[in-house]
């Protein structure tokens, strides 16, 4: 799978990502067979970058991560994980994580949003230690939208001492907000940032990030392409999902044109959906969330094979139509 260089820095991810939440039991639970086999099949379709958080099921998608790529070559692949929360013991555990994270585990651990110049260098101690690592390579501020002054004057200070240092090879943001990383790509030196279903085929609002981002040299990796799974399946279903909720009706309408365009131009919804992204000059990398074996060789395949442009024009023609 081909690469790209990350900023300005010598980091490379490839084409695809592979996004690590739902190995962390995100909304349900895998078993470890089922985490290893994902990651085994997305390296074996020529995914290199691998993307997880200690958010991700309390540390279990670190874990299950590091585990899996331990008998890699170490400068084969590129993991990210994330600082701004850190995992603390629960003082009062109920038995599930699902309410308060969204992740099928038990919450035995707690998360402390904590963006200070110490919660970074503690959070990448605890990462290194799941993921049984010597480094990582991209280290992303994660969602820090009500502690933006602490991550421009703290954290990501923190980061760019330890790239200066040699200790991480890149640093960024990862947001799902546009705003917020538009001020940190303008205030902070950074060399990534990660948006998640800003842009994608049916949300596009992350466009003057994306020109800023090309103006300034610094990568985009786009994370959700599917919107939370509406763009997932050649047909969205009446319950799909966006951003997290139930798809509202003029947008589940806009997907299934879109849909019906893709189907008359022999491809899957899908595929656009995984492409798209990858057509501005600033994105790097697309990065899905992957569950399962199937899913990981589907995307793969998607990520690595672009659309004519008749295609493209037809998808553009029918976002205009409906939008």
């Amino acid at each position: 799978m081909i690469t790209h260089r990350l900023g300005h820095t010598s980091i490379q991810v490839s084409t695809l990502g592979f996004g690590a939440a739902p190995i962390g039991n995100l909304y349900t639970p895998l078993n470890d067979n089922e985490a290893r086999a994902a990651i085994d099949a997305a390296w074996d379709h020529g995914v290199r970058y691998f993307d997880t958080a200690p958010h991700y099921g309390l540390g279990l998608s670190e874990l299950r991560l590091g585990a899996a790529l331990a008998h890699r070559p170490r400068t084969a692949f590129t993991i990210s994980t994330k600082v701004g929360r850190l995992l603390e013991p629960n003082p009062a555990p109920t038995g599930s994580d699902l309410a308060a994270g969204g992740f099928a585990v038990t919450d035995t651990l707690i998360r402390r949003p904590d963006y200070s110049r110490d919660g970074v260098r503690r959070s990448l101690e605890a990462s290194l230690r799941r993921l049984g690592l010597d480094r990582i390579d991209i280290v992303y501020v994660h969602d820090p939208d009500d502690h933006l002054s602490t991550a421009l004057n703290q954290a990501l200070p923190a980061l760019a001492e330890l790239r200066d240092q040699g200790v991480i090879g890149a640093i960024g943001a990862g947001m799902n907000t546009v705003a917020p990383l538009l001020r940190i790509v303008t205030e902070a030196d950074v060399d990534a940032v990660m948006v998640a279903g800003r842009w994608t085929l049916i949300d596009r609002s992350a466009e003057p990030l994306l020109d800023a981002c090309a103006e300034r040299g610094v990568s985009v990796v786009a994370a959700a392409p599917f919107n939370s799974g509406l763009l997932a399946h050649p047909w969205p279903p009446g319950d799909a999902h966006f951003d997290y909720g139930l798809a509202p009706a003029p947008i589940l309408n806009q997907a299934r044109a879109l849909a019906r365009t893709c189907k008359q131009r022999g491809i899957t919804l899908p595929h656009a959906a995984i492409r798209f992204p990858l057509r501005h000059p600033a994105v790097a990398c697309v990065v899905a969330g992957v569950r399962t074996a199937a899913q990981a060789q589907s995307a793969a395949a998607w990520a690595e094979t672009d659309l004519p442009e008749e295609t493209w024009r037809a998808i553009t023609a029918t976002t205009d139509t409906t939008a």
